[in-house]
């Protein structure tokens, strides 16, 4: 009896992790005596941020049982860390070595569509968008994972509304987990007051370890919240994650546009394919229904036709999507009725039915 209690028990799936709980070393004891069940749950850290869940899924497999908690050993943990080590990176292949570092989501062949969400300037929303879109393809059923590259402005963590930090096992982190999607940013790991003084070098390796030492598993899209411009993290960037597709967020007006543009061709010159255009801040609908074109109009078309891509959406001006990002309310989450939210979801279906980029490399011609 207590052997079929333990495996259906270990058959839980972590939701952080996603893998069973017996995989991962996260269920010890699992006894029958007197009638009454006890079970032992051993995870990296007490205060795991998935463990009431996990308490309830247990109760739901075994009703009655009595469950006890403990932290992982320090041989524990590290078994974790290997575990996840080896799930995560990819198997170097004929005639290349490499050190295990390689996330298996970075091999060519991989499932993973890695978007970068980028503008031109600050303030049009990037970030807004970003987050949103996210948890839109989560709701559609997707597997999804967010990158805070914006590392001078990072804002992804408060605007997610997780609540707790990452979870480190050495040199492995285990990103927050909100609304369906996992997320990584330097503003877990600097206080909010404390500003990000770096040069290049230091960048580079702050992005890389972003990138590589996550545990992003193999999602179905990993979503970059790049900085405004055309600086030194797109230049990192386009060398870490080559399979990149660039999506440009603009604002209604034309200076916003050609500012946008910029950052499009910035993108192109790195050999990164631009897929397409997304207009923040269209219009405003006011409370006697009609629609106000704020910020002018027609400059989210004018950079799409200048760049030779599609207009992929339009997402309204609304208070609501404002608050949600200073709240960390996100608004496809806390208003999903909405036209903003909709926008999203219809945003995040176009995303998903365009698919993957083709990617052509110049080393990679015939000659």
């Amino acid at each position: 009896m207590s052997d079929e209690l333990r495996q259906a028990i270990g058959a839980i799936t972590e939701p952080q992790l996603v893998r069973s709980l017996e995989e991962l070393g996260f269920l010890g004891v699992v006894e029958v005596r007197d009638g009454r069940t006890a079970v032992e749950l051993v995870l990296p850290v007490v205060e795991w941020p998935n463990r009431p869940w996990l308490e309830d899924e247990i109760a739901d497999v075994a009703p009655g049982a009595h469950v006890t908690v403990r932290s992982m050993t320090d041989d524990e943990r590290l078994e974790l860390r290997n575990f996840l080590r080896g799930n995560m990176t990819a198997e170097p292949g004929p005639g290349h070595h490499h050190d295990g570092a390689t996330p298996k989501f970075l091999d060519k062949l991989a499932k993973t569509r890695v978007l970068g969400i980028s503008s031109g300037k600050g303030g049009v929303g990037k970030s807004s968008v970003t987050v949103n879109l996210a948890i839109a393809l989560a709701q559609a059923g997707h597997q999804v994972g967010v990158l805070d590259a914006d590392v001078y402005g990072f804002s992804l963590p408060k605007m997610l509304g997780a609540d707790h930090d990452p979870i480190v096992l050495g040199d492995t982190v285990i990103p927050t987990l909100a609304h369906g999607v996992r997320c990584v940013s330097m503003g877990y790991f600097v206080p909010d007051e404390q500003p990000v003084i770096w040069r290049g070098p230091m960048l580079h390796k702050a992005i890389e370890q972003l990138v590589t030492e996550a545990w992003w598993d193999e999602p179905d899209f990993l979503l970059i919240d790049m900085p405004p411009g055309t600086g030194d993290v797109a230049l990192t960037l386009s060398e870490i994650l080559p399979r990149v597709e660039m999506y440009v967020v603009t604002t209604p007006q034309p200076a916003a546009q050609r500012v946008a543009q910029r950052s499009a061709y910035a993108a192109r010159a790195l050999k990164l394919s631009v897929r397409g255009v997304i207009e923040n801040m269209s219009w405003f609908v006011g409370d006697d229904g009609q629609r106000y074109e704020i910020f002018g109009a027609g400059g989210g078309a004018k950079l799409a036709s200048d760049l030779g891509v599609a207009l992929l959406g339009q997402i309204p001006l609304d208070p609501q999507l404002r608050s949600g990002g200073d709240l960390g309310d996100p608004v496809v989450v806390y208003e999903p009725e909405s036209d903003v939210a909709k926008a999203f979801v219809a945003l995040a279906d176009v995303i998903v039915r365009q698919g993957p980029a083709r990617v052509y490399r110049q080393e990679l011609k015939l000659v």
